[in-house]
């Protein structure tokens, strides 16, 4: 009898802690989406690529073979211990849009991402955003095949605007003020007949069917992190520096706070903005006002000069929003006492005290510490899209486009950079393919200094750079070829 009682007495604490240990089941990581690497066109083995993560002696990575596009430079270095493995990432390809026997067409890509919070989303990018780039040029790809031709409104309906008789062109341009107003107030006319306007359609250029290419295509990037990250583990976020080089022109796009400048004769061309809290505060307040459910209860949208304490509640204190770019005094109230949105300033400056960068692609687990409060609302995947005309100017071999993530900039100003590299490029033979990795090379080693008793120093004693630092170098001779 005791012996069932005891079966049974132990069948139930079986049964419950079999229950509290299903309840309490921690599930497995998902599987790495991509493992750990080091950009491919570097072509590093297994043992190089766990040498160059030496935090203490930072070893400078450059191409072993001249082989990227243009006779592009390149070099790299780890961060000096501020996370375990490189967290920028490269990338570098030739992309076919049009095929023989057709005459070909092709573009000339080149990247950095700038990863935090892990590797993944910046390795995931680098082996797809150039084809997603690829899929959505491939939309307008006949388009633009001809230059002469204006984008339709729709796709496979020719533009009637192009083909009216240019008798019937001043007819329409001679309208009337009130022939026009009453067009536009639906006013009844002759069947069959389309109704007047102020102006036939907006002229469409055909580089801005390119600009919105690689717009969509950064937007489709980020759904597709989001997507993976379902089944995979893709870590963190990344920023993203991309060029692009179509028909002639380059296309430089940047969501975050790498940097792209173009140094021409000597004369410096900046080619990218920074997206930080201080620069983009005003969106990012717009936003915070209409949705104050993204703070929760435990932060501001307003920005004051310092934090506010509870003995300055009814006091008249220095304030900002997003309708303004000066400085106003308001009574201070109680909820004023919470954590504002944006605070800090320069390289310190954080959004809900959290991340340093606005712009960027993944963070979507990103929450603030300790709460519920999802930082990806705040975050843009759109970049910023410049052009530059490479037919419009002749250029010579010194005459280059530098990239490189936040890391050299940290501690060089563009001034700096662009003697650096002028003065490396003037002491070197101009038909030396390796001049523009070993540029890459003297600029990265600029910028990481050397290790003394104090740290990493650079030039004048100063601060070298701790973070992971990547460059491309990228000669625009041969875009006039």
């Amino acid at each position: 009898m005791m012996t069932r009682v005891r079966s049974a007495v132990s069948s139930i604490i079986g049964g419950i802690m079999a229950s509290g240990s299903s309840a309490q089941e921690i599930r497995p990581d998902p599987p790495l989406r991509f493992p750990y690497s080091r950009p491919d066109f570097l072509a590093l083995s297994p043992d190089e690529v766990e040498c160059s993560a030496d935090h203490i002696s930072r070893p400078i990575l450059i191409l072993k073979e001249m082989k990227l596009p243009w006779a592009a430079g390149y070099a790299e270095v780890i961060n000096a211990g501020k996370s375990p493995l490189n967290e920028d990432q490269a990338c570098c390809e030739v992309v076919e849009l049009r095929r023989r026997p057709v005459k070909e067409l092709n573009f000339h890509y080149w990247a950095l991402f700038d990863g935090h919070g892990g590797s993944g989303a910046a390795v995931f990018t680098a082996k797809f955003l150039h084809l997603h780039i690829e899929e959505q040029l491939q939309e307008v790809l006949e388009i633009l095949q001809n230059p002469s031709l204006q984008p339709p409104t729709c796709l496979g309906e020719e533009n009637p605007v192009h083909h009216l008789h240019p008798s019937a062109r001043c007819s329409q341009r001679g309208l009337s003020r009130a022939a026009s107003l009453r067009g536009a107030a639906g006013a009844p006319g002759p069947p069959n007949t389309v109704a007047p306007r102020f102006f036939m359609e907006k002229k469409i250029k055909q580089e801005s069917l390119v600009v919105g290419a690689i717009e969509n295509a950064f937007k489709e990037m980020d759904a597709h992190i989001a997507r993976e990250r379902m089944l995979y583990s893709v870590s963190g976020g990344c920023t993203a520096l991309v060029v692009v080089y179509l028909l002639g022109k380059l296309y430089v796009a940047n969501a975050g706070d790498s940097r792209a400048l173009i140094i021409r004769g000597g004369q410096i061309i900046p080619m990218s903005s920074s997206f930080t809290p201080e620069s983009e505060r005003q969106r990012l307040q717009f936003l915070a006002h209409l949705q104050p459910s993204l703070l929760g209860n435990d932060f501001t949208h307003l920005e004051f000069p310092r934090r506010v304490t509870k003995k300055e509640v009814g006091k008249r204190m220095l304030h900002r929003d997003f309708t303004m770019n000066g400085w106003a005094y308001k009574t201070v109230q109680e909820e004023d006492l919470k954590f504002p949105l944006i605070f800090g300033e320069g390289k310190k400056a954080r959004v809900l005290a959290t991340i340093g960068i606005t712009r960027g692609l993944g963070d979507h687990d990103l929450k603030v510490h300790d709460s519920d409060i999802a930082i990806k609302p705040f975050l843009s995947c759109s970049p910023e899209v410049k052009i530059y005309n490479l037919s419009e100017y002749e250029h010579g071999a010194d005459d280059v486009m530098i990239l490189a993530t936040d890391g050299l900039w940290d501690v060089l100003s563009n001034q700096e950079v662009s003697e650096a590299v002028s003065g490396f490029l003037g002491n070197c033979d101009p038909d030396d393919q390796h001049r523009y990795t070993m540029a890459a090379q003297d600029l990265v080693m600029k910028a990481r200094g050397v290790l003394r008793d104090q740290g990493w120093r650079i030039a004048g004693d100063r601060l070298g750079s701790g973070d992971d630092i990547s460059v491309f170098i990228i000669p625009l001779m041969h875009g006039n070829i």
